[in-house]
């Protein structure tokens, strides 16, 4: 192998690593709460949402009672039309590394006041349908 070749590939190899590394890194702002404490959270903010990141196939074939529903992907160019960054946000995702992605999008559009729920939600459906948060009004 030339030397060239060997420096491209180390440098495409670090990118690679420091970008992989940037989406499994928590937010300062993402905080996580177990189901038994939403309900509590919720009471304290006047202004709470559900934010479900799902694709709209996989939310409308099981979703939580008030949950908004933005995919992951449309996130960074739709979300002004149901929340706003005076809003707490319990992001609702499937997988940890889609949770943190999520709160990193919202993080860069101002919101901090970023939440998740530690383990399965869906596990937690009832729990969870229980809780009285704000739609989206737009």
């Amino acid at each position: 192998m030339s030397m060239m070749f060997r420096i491209i590939l180390s440098i495409l190899i670090v990118i690679s690593i420091v970008r992989v590394l940037r989406y499994a890194w928590p937010i300062r702002s993402l905080s996580y709460v177990e189901v038994r404490d939403v309900h509590k959270l919720a009471n304290q903010s006047l202004a709470m949402k559900m934010l479900d990141v799902r694709d709209a196939v996989e939310y409308q074939q099981d979703s939580i009672r008030g949950s908004i529903n933005i995919s992951l992907g449309r996130l960074a160019y739709v979300w002004q039309h149901c929340l706003s960054t005076d809003d707490s946000v319990l992001i609702l995702a499937d997988s940890y590394y889609t949770r943190n992605k999520a709160a990193r999008i919202l993080y860069k559009q101002g919101f901090r006041k970023l939440y998740a729920v530690n383990g399965d939600f869906l596990g937690n459906k009832r729990t969870l349908s229980e809780i009285s948060v704000k739609g989206c009004e737009g």
